[in-house]
């Protein structure tokens, strides 16, 4: 009777191996919460309790807006003026991934200052190298007084952009906010005592502070939260024992930020998704494969000149961006300032572009993760970036022993020896791979015919005293990443996991079509 009902409800298939499989199982014929590949069930503790959480939303962490990834043409957009020939057209695909709504401001800056010196308050060293210098400000024949002394520090400049920050320190305020956002996270979750962690790290902690890395490696024990406090905990190991550590499976945590690579920031900052929003599959209409329009600018092209606001209203004729005019105009005739800053701005005015992004034209300069090389059409045509370091943790003293001072993870360079047989890449130095070698036949002349070097980086966006000409995306400078100027700022990025279409794991990727029922 049990093989008559069987048989009666389903349709069996009867497979070259002889394996008969039940219609009404999921996912490769098992049951959902099953393997499709062994049939062994996950999160059952009398079955190895392979934890296998539920997909998850992917949050958007704090400060960030999503940006949809796709194609664009990467490069200049107008008349090159400098006959530079280092940003020339070129065919680019990005990643989806999220980037800062704002530049990073002077109080968000100071906060990080705040933070490590009550951390480290001993360490003058540390602390010294990531203050901005204020010094930016002077110059020989002109006032700028005041900048130095009040930019950073006054009230009255809480959100104007940080500047006087070179890029190590924008790395390293990267890496801070990894752990603090990560850390708040885990508080709010109720694995971490809030009252506890934030006393013993603001009284000196020193090297004992969360850090987002060491904590996922087992490096720091962190005071246990509410939620896993007596014995408790939502997570099991393999026994089925509560677990008291996040593990980044878990899903619960967000990811590491970082500043944006060159082709990431362009992308965001001409805000194509404006000019062909992509719809989903199954909607009536969808994107076409097109742009409408070369923009020059983060904005729509709407007027000759493109600078100002052109459509009827009480905007009509404002600038859009804090940039210099010309020869000694800065912002304009004494009541009708055409763009209301004589330097800096706040970083949240004038109009975001089309992902929701302020000030991607003017106002500051921003730091990219790219090394600068005069010509990029050797990087990959799909997330490319020249700058990368591949590294390992050093494990030379043991477990437990692979923090530096600052409790974070000692990492070295991946030794090339082991990397022989690897197709993909053989050196784990590639900051200068294909570049002034006999595979690329290029040589820049380091040091002799160029101030380009392996520690020059990429600035790009235009400024309060820069002129139109580098308000457009495509242009890019360079500056050696441990120097600063009252024109440069930054912004952070984060990577964006799963489907690249958006945030919600219902937006799946690849096409979705209609199940057919097979002829017979």
């Amino acid at each position: 009777m049990q093989m008559q009902a069987v048989v009666k409800n389903c349709i069996l298939v009867l497979s070259i191996a002889g394996v008969m499989v039940s219609c009404n199982k999921k996912s490769g014929g098992t049951k959902k919460g099953e393997s499709s590949v062994t049939g062994w069930k996950y999160n059952d503790k009398n079955q190895g309790n392979f934890n296998v959480p539920k997909p998850k939303d992917v949050k958007t962490a704090p400060g960030l807006v999503f940006v949809q990834g796709g194609t664009f043409m990467m490069g200049q957009s107008q008349e090159d003026v400098m006959l530079e020939w280092n940003n020339v057209p070129k065919r680019m695909t990005v990643n989806s991934f999220f980037i800062d709504r704002t530049e990073i401001a002077n109080v968000h800056y100071r906060e990080f200052l705040y933070w490590h010196e009550n951390v480290f308050p001993d360490n003058e060293d540390m602390l010294a190298a990531i203050r901005p210098d204020s010094l930016v400000w002077r110059s020989e024949l002109s006032y700028n007084e005041p900048y130095v002394e009040y930019y950073f520090r006054h009230p009255t400049f809480n959100y104007y952009p940080v500047v006087g920050v070179n890029w190590k320190q924008a790395e390293r305020f990267c890496q801070w906010r990894t752990d603090r956002v990560n850390e708040l996270e885990l508080m709010k979750l109720g694995f971490l005592d809030p009252k506890t962690q934030i006393k013993k790290e603001l009284n000196g902690a020193g090297q004992d502070n969360f850090v987002y890395e060491s904590y996922l490696m087992g490096e720091y024990t962190a005071a246990p939260g509410p939620k896993i406090k007596g014995g408790k905990s939502p997570l099991k190991d393999a026994q089925g024992r509560p677990r008291k550590v996040v593990k980044f499976e878990d899903g619960l945590m967000f990811g590491k930020y970082r500043l944006p690579s060159e082709a990431e920031w362009e992308y965001a900052a001409f805000g194509y998704i404006g000019q062909n929003p992509q719809k989903k599959f199954n909607a009536k209409k969808r994107g076409e494969e097109v742009h409408a329009n070369k923009q020059m600018y983060p904005w729509n092209n709407d007027g000759w000149d493109n600078m100002r606001y052109t459509k009827r209203g009480a905007n009509q004729g404002a600038f859009l961006a804090n940039f210099k005019r010309g020869a000694g105009d800065f912002m304009g005739v004494a009541g009708g300032l055409n763009d209301n800053g004589a330097y800096t701005c706040e970083v949240d005015v004038y109009a975001p572009n089309n992902f929701g992004l302020y000030n991607m034209a003017g106002n500051v300069n921003e730091w990219v993760a790219d090394v600068f090389r005069p010509l990029r059409d050797d990087i990959e045509d799909i997330s490319g970036v020249r700058g990368n370091v591949f590294k390992v943790v050093d494990v030379s003293k043991g477990q437990g022993n692979l923090r530096d001072s600052l409790g974070r993870i000692i990492t070295v360079a991946q030794p090339d020896s082991v990397l022989r047989n690897r197709r993909n890449y053989q050196r784990s130095y590639a900051i200068n791979y294909l570049d002034g070698d006999s595979l690329s036949g290029a040589d820049y002349g380091y040091g002799f015919t160029t101030l380009i070097s392996d520690k020059s980086r990429v600035y790009k966006g235009g400024s309060w005293n820069d002129l139109p000409y580098w308000l457009s995306p495509g242009t890019r400078r360079y500056l050696e990443e441990d120097q600063s100027t009252s024109t440069i700022g930054f912004r952070c990025a984060m990577d964006h996991v799963g489907s690249p279409q958006g945030t919600s794991v219902k937006d799946k990727s690849g096409n979705a079509f209609p199940t057919r029922k097979a002829k017979r």
